[in-house]
């Protein structure tokens, strides 16, 4: 199970636990990912998507779904969410 954001790409990080003797120790900054079901209004179905809370939140602020993913950088997207884009662009593209 990958902890990565499929819109955003929002992985692991990696740091230091610092005690108060300022001993540092490695440690890992998970992202806050949940499973949403998000609506497209092109293709008129949802999809279920593993996203972080920022993105969710980043998705209000633009539109939806479709506004964010056609804005979006392909090297950014999963493979899934890449195929999604595709399919809202060619939708897009016919009703035009």
């Amino acid at each position: 199970m990958s902890r990565r954001c499929e819109l955003t790409g929002v992985g692991p990080m990696v740091g230091h636990s610092v005690s108060h003797s300022n001993v540092k120790t490695k440690r890992r900054f998970l992202p806050s990912l949940r499973q949403t079901a998000l609506q497209s209004d092109a293709l008129g179905q949802s999809f279920r998507l593993k996203i972080s809370n920022a993105a969710l939140r980043t998705l209000d602020f633009r539109g939806g779904l479709d506004t964010f993913l056609v804005k979006a950088d392909d090297a950014d997207l999963s493979l899934r969410a890449r195929r999604l884009k595709k399919q809202i662009k060619d939708k897009l593209a016919v009703k035009a």
